[in-house]
Parts: C-alpha cells; sequence; structure tokens
C-alpha cells in the first residue's frame, strides 16, 4: 500500500475534483489551472461524458500534471487509471472492491474508498487503501445522492475512530464552512461546486483555499 498521499498532498489541505460541466474547461485545463496555483493531487471526475471520451480525457490531463508535477486520481474507473497510468484511482461503494483494485493497480497506486456512515468508514480502514473519504458532509448539488449528511458531529467521530488513516472530507464543503470541517478532524478536505462556480472567482477561490492554514 502507497502511502504518498498525505506526502503528495505537501502542506494543503485541498483535495480539488475536476468538474467538466461547471467549470467549463476541459480536465487538461483544470489540472493545469489548479496545479499552477499550486494544488499536488488532482481527482478527476467524470459522471456524464462516455468512457471513450473520457480516456482521451484523462490522457490530456496526465499529460498536463506530469509537466507540472501534480499527482492525478481517477474516480472510479480503474480501467482508466491503469491505461493512463494515473497514480490511484478512487472508488465508491458500488465500484470494484478496494482489493481487486489494489491487485489490479499494484501496491504503489493511491486508493480512495468513499463511505457515507461511521460503520462504513471503520470497515474502509481495514482494507488495502490509502484514504477514506466520508460524505456528504452538507448537502450538495454536483450529485444524485440518496445518502443523508454527515454533519460535523458525525465527521468528528469518524476520525476518531479511523486513527491514522488519513481522512479526506467531501460534499457541500465551500470556502465558507472549510475551517469548521477542518476543525472536526479531517486531514483533507475534497472540493468540487465551489471552486468552479462562479468561474470567474475559480483561480482566487483555489489560492485561497490551497493556503488555508
Amino acid at each position: 500500500m502507497s502511502s504518498d498521499f498525505k506526502q503528495a498532498l505537501g502542506s494543503t489541505h485541498l483535495y480539488p475534483i475536476t468538474d467538466q460541466l461547471l467549470s467549463g474547461l476541459s480536465h487538461a485545463e483544470q489540472v493545469v489551472l489548479l496545479s499552477n496555483c499550486g494544488a499536488k493531487v488532482i481527482q478527476l471526475r467524470e459522471k456524464i461524458d462516455s468512457p471513450l471520451n473520457f480516456f482521451a480525457q484523462a490522457e490530456a490531463a496526465m499529460r498536463a500534471a506530469r509537466d507540472l508535477g501534480a499527482k492525478i486520481i481517477i474516480n472510479d474507473r480503474v480501467d482508466i487509471a491503469l491505461a493512463v497510468k494515473a497514480d490511484g484511482v478512487h472508488l465508491g461503494q458500488e465500484d470494484l472492491p478496494p482489493d481487486a483494485a489494489r491487485r489490479t493497480l499494484g501496491s504503489e497506486a493511491i486508493i480512495g474508498y468513499s463511505t457515507h456512515t461511521l460503520e462504513q468508514a471503520r470497515l474502509a480502514a481495514q482494507m488495502p487503501v490509502d484514504y477514506v473519504a466520508i460524505g456528504p458532509i452538507f448537502a450538495t448539488t454536483t450529485k444524485q445522492s440518496s445518502n443523508a449528511p454527515v454533519g460535523l458531529y458525525e465527521l468528528a467521530r469518524v476520525r476518531e475512530a479511523l486513527g491514522a488513516m488519513p481522512l479526506v472530507a467531501i460534499g457541500g464543503i465551500t470556502s465558507e464552512n472549510f475551517g469548521a470541517v477542518l476543525k472536526s478532524g479531517t486531514d483533507v478536505v475534497a472540493v468540487i461546486g465551489d471552486i468552479w462556480v462562479p468561474a470567474k472567482d475559480s483561480r482566487d477561490k483555489i489560492n485561497r483555499l490551497l493556503n488555508y492554514s
């Protein structure tokens, strides 16, 4: 299992996620913008485009990331992560199980796993993963979900239960509540919508969250 996730993030707490629809930019263009602002680990997320188009976009994003020194995590698609030689994959509850992804991608890949309850998070911490994600912390409009918001109190309980396992908070997190989420014990905060809407404010928001301390 890789230990590169927290090391790759360096001193930052932001784990940005790409979204073509919200940003109006290709995944590669988003990677360039994020990397130029200082992002070190970026997740490529595509819920609308075809697998073939996403593969092509991921290839272009990987080339940009290599030039700029960023690591790329592919959302959901182990096959695309393998094909483009991404640094890892982020898996949901309905995706390929983490142990199968680990066998496919190898010991050096960064593997993250989404959870929605304290019990799921406890189980995930026993799997061959490099970080556990919990969410949605707050209500979110960037993804259709039947999972109720976790909230900050439950986030703190998850933090306590996971010990040293890196924890990522996701869902409905904005520049306004970013600090409160960090204070609840998460190591990293994943943000999608707030950094891309409105697009004209993206660079300022990204810089502000990357430099949050």
